[in-house]
Formats: C-alpha cells, sequence, structure tokens
C-alpha cells in the first residue's frame, strides 16, 4: 500500500487563487491510484518564502520523518520551492527520507518503484526548473522595458497621492492605471511594485479598490 501526503500552495498575493482545485485533483489522483492518503498540508503563501518562511512545508517534512510516507503530491514544479536551487534541495531532501515527489501537470514521478531516483525524470525536472526561471527573467524584463517606454511616450508617472489630498476613488484607480493593469494580468505585488516603481502600499490601495 503507497502512503501518500498532498502539498497544495498558492501565493498570497492573488486572492483569486485557491488551494482546493489542486487539492481536489490530487485527492482523484490518489483515489485512482489507490494511494492511502495520509494527510494534506495546504498554504497560502508566496512561492518567494524560504522553506522556514512556509510554516505548512516546513510542518510536513517534520511530520514526514516519523511516518511511513512514500510519496508527496503536488500539482506543479513551482509549489516545490522558490528557486532551482532550493526546488531541488527539497526534491533531495525528501529522497534522502525514501520519499518520492509525484508532479502532476507534468506526470513525473522522482523516485522509481524500488526508491531509486528516476533518472529521466530528474533530468527533465531540472530542465523545466531551468525554462520555468528564464521565463520568468525574461517576463519581468519584458514587462519592466513595456511600462519604461509607456512612461517615456506618456509622461504618465505617477509620484503617489499628495498628503492632506482628498482624491476619489476613480481618481486613484485613473492615476495608478498602470498598477490596475497589471494587476488584471494576474502578477504578484511584489512584481508590480517592482516594474512601476510604486510602492507596496500604494498596490494594494489600488488592489482594494479594484
Amino acid at each position: 500500500m503507497i502512503h501518500a501526503v498532498i502539498y497544495s500552495r498558492v501565493s498570497s498575493e492573488s486572492e483569486r487563487q485557491d488551494t482546493k482545485r489542486q487539492t481536489n485533483e490530487l485527492i482523484d489522483y490518489a483515489h485512482r491510484m489507490g494511494y492511502t492518503v495520509v494527510d494534506i498540508y495546504e498554504e497560502k503563501v508566496s512561492g518567494f518564502k524560504k522553506n522556514e518562511q512556509r510554516p505548512v512545508f516546513t510542518k510536513m517534512l517534520e511530520e514526514i520523518k516519523t511516518n511511513n510516507i512514500d510519496k508527496v503530491l503536488v500539482w506543479e514544479l513551482s509549489r516545490i520551492g522558490r528557486s532551482v536551487l532550493q526546488s531541488l534541495q527539497n526534491i533531495q531532501t525528501l529522497h534522502d527520507m525514501n520519499v518520492g515527489i509525484y508532479i502532476k501537470n507534468f506526470n513525473l514521478e522522482t523516485l522509481n518503484d524500488d526508491k531509486t531516483p528516476n533518472s529521466l525524470s530528474m533530468f527533465m525536472v531540472q530542465i523545466l526548473f531551468a525554462v520555468a526561471n528564464m521565463e520568468s527573467k525574461m517576463t519581468l524584463a519584458r514587462l519592466q522595458s513595456g511600462y519604461r517606454n509607456h512612461i517615456k511616450k506618456y509622461g504618465t508617472k505617477s509620484v503617489g497621492r499628495k498628503k492632506g489630498s482628498l482624491d476619489s476613488d476613480e481618481t486613484i484607480l485613473q492615476r495608478h492605471s498602470d498598477v490596475a493593469k497589471l494587476l488584471r494580468r494576474g502578477l504578484s505585488i511584489r512584481n508590480i511594485s517592482a516594474i512601476t516603481k510604486k510602492s507596496t502600499n500604494t498596490v494594494l490601495k489600488v488592489k482594494k479598490l479594484m
């Protein structure tokens, strides 16, 4: 009998995301495979956080040490760690405990049935992590470049709300239309702040008004 746990994570910066969809699909997969789901760990925290800043993930690792767990089921690679290095370290930590990882969106198993590393899957994992990391950096660079060109062309860069001003919500949204646009595209608050050079408080204010 295969004993498994489920780990689902969404970014705390996106209220539209929900761990339930990930968890439900992983439960369905476990049932189809005949696995016994021992526990479910759900976390709402930014993927940029270190392990020590992800209490649920840390708790899962600690409890796996004292339980007879064979697999950790996750929805996608980005759930495992904040970077290529951290993700691979987390995979190795689990492998050292003879615990494999099943990554649903690529249908990958990191350990074989005899608990040896699945060489092909690990090779693909490293490539996918590297590609995802490169794409993330390229997307951020393109967005920053586009924002700079927009400011240069239209001169709409805002320095924020003046002290004592009584601007209406509509005025604030118009002033920070660049922030609103990026929020609608689903970017994180941190990335929007970096791209627009506006404080996270401003981004949060616009998000609340929207």
